[in-house]
């Protein structure tokens, strides 16, 4: 009989190129996988043909499964089958709840394990060419829920709106609005923001601006989710800021 396991692996942020070997060799040893929405499923190719895939992804606030269900799925099928993968978007440490499905699990003895993934937090920055620190620009980077459990805005952009630090805010689009007035209030409405939509993948699309700007240009861009939200004076190293400030100049503004 196979042994009860759970591996929690980071799909990384979208590109199939960004998951660790060790992630790939999980996914092959694997009796089941259940994947998120963010999981890029060229990834599934790498399972063994039998193995069992479930998707238990959320788009658009709408869940195929709780996530206690999602739990006492990881039980059952490990007690089942063996080998459970549950492929995450990103790092599933990093807003992923991957802690809460590792700590329900080994309440089952269930061994378990878990392969850190890239997170799209730096990456999707660094796939249109921000970095989330540069000497001179800043020294460190936050990064925050823009909705937290409840539906709210996250307080800690409050206070983050009032440092020097990047700042990188997942899950912000709903919260678009609000997190500007934030930023407005705390005198930054000329800061330097772009929001990247699907980074690191084909189709990424990105718009570039200010606090001020940024809600206009995303809308007349169709800037939608998956995306990821950097404010900060690292944004003026991009390209498209440069090409942004030379347009402005000319049109004298």
């Amino acid at each position: 009989m196979n042994i009860p396991r759970l591996t929690l692996i980071g799909a990384g942020p979208g590109d199939i190129e960004l998951i660790t070997l060790k992630g790939i060799r999980a996914i092959k040893s694997a009796d089941v996988i259940l994947y998120d929405a963010l999981a890029n499923q060229e990834l599934l190719e790498y399972a063994h043909p039998d193995a069992l895939r479930i998707y238990v992804g959320k788009r658009l606030g709408k869940y195929v499964y709780t996530q206690e269900e999602i739990n006492q799925k990881i039980v059952y099928l490990a007690l089942e089958y063996g080998h459970v993968v549950r492929l995450k978007g990103g790092d599933p440490f990093v807003f992923g709840r991957g802690f809460e499905e590792i700590e329900y699990a080994k309440n089952f003895n269930i061994e378990c394990e878990v392969v850190s993934g890239v997170t799209s937090a730096i990456a999707a920055p660094a796939s249109v060419g921000i970095p989330v620190t540069s000497r001179g620009f800043a020294e460190s980077f936050w990064v925050i829920t823009g909705t937290t459990k409840k539906g709210e805005i996250s307080k800690d952009i409050e206070l983050a709106a009032q440092s020097s630090a990047t700042i990188v805010i997942l899950m912000g689009m709903s919260k678009l609005a609000e997190i500007c007035e934030v930023f407005k209030s705390h005198g930054k409405s000329e800061m330097p923001m772009v929001i990247i939509q699907n980074g690191t993948r084909k189709n990424v699309k990105s718009v570039v601006g200010t606090v001020s700007t940024i809600i206009e240009k995303s809308v007349s861009e169709n800037i939608a989710n998956p995306a990821v939200i950097v404010i900060g004076e690292v944004v003026s190293l991009s390209a498209e800021f440069g090409v942004l400030n030379a347009e402005s100049l000319e049109c004298g503004v």
